[in-house]
C-alpha cells in the first residue's frame, strides 16, 4: 500500500528555518504531485505548496517567497524548506500524493494519500 512519512518537525523561533520531509514508498512516486497541507486546530486544512510531476512549484500566497518546495525521484521524497518562519506558520503539516491532477491542485480532496502530519511550532 501507499505509505507516506514525514519528518523534520519541531519548536523553533519566530525567523528560524525548518526543513520537512516526506518519504513515500508503494507507488510509483514520480508520477504523483505531490502536496503540503497545513491545519490549526479549530480550522480547516489549507493548502501550504505542491511540486507536480514534471517539477513545477506552487504556493499559497501566505508563504510564497519563504517556504520552497522540492522532489527527488531518485529517493521518492519530497522537502519543504520553510524561511523566515512566523507564529502563524504554526500547524500540524502534512504531505500528500496526487496522481491524477496536473500541474497540481489546491484542493485536499485531489489528494489520494496522505502522511500522518509533523508538528512544527513556532515561537515569538
Amino acid at each position: 500500500q501507499v505509505q507516506l512519512v514525514e519528518s523534520g518537525g519541531g519548536l523553533v523561533q519566530a525567523g528560524d528555518s525548518l526543513r520537512l520531509s516526506c518519504v513515500v514508498s508503494g507507488c510509483t512516486f514520480s508520477s504523483y504531485a505531490m502536496g503540503w497541507f497545513r491545519q490549526i486546530p479549530g480550522k480547516e486544512r489549507e493548502f501550504v505548496a505542491a511540486v507536480s510531476w514534471s517539477d513545477g512549484t506552487y504556493y499559497s500566497d501566505s508563504v510564497k517567497g519563504r517556504f520552497t518546495i522540492s522532489r527527488d525521484n531518485t529517493k521518492s521524497l519530497t522537502n519543504l524548506q520553510k524561511n523566515s518562519l512566523k507564529p502563524e506558520d504554526t500547524a500540524v503539516y502534512y504531505c500528500a500524493a496526487d496522481r491524477h491532477s496536473y500541474p497540481y491542485s489546491d484542493y485536499e480532496g485531489a489528494y489520494a494519500y496522505w502522511g500522518q502530519g509533523t508538528q512544527v511550532t513556532v515561537s515569538s
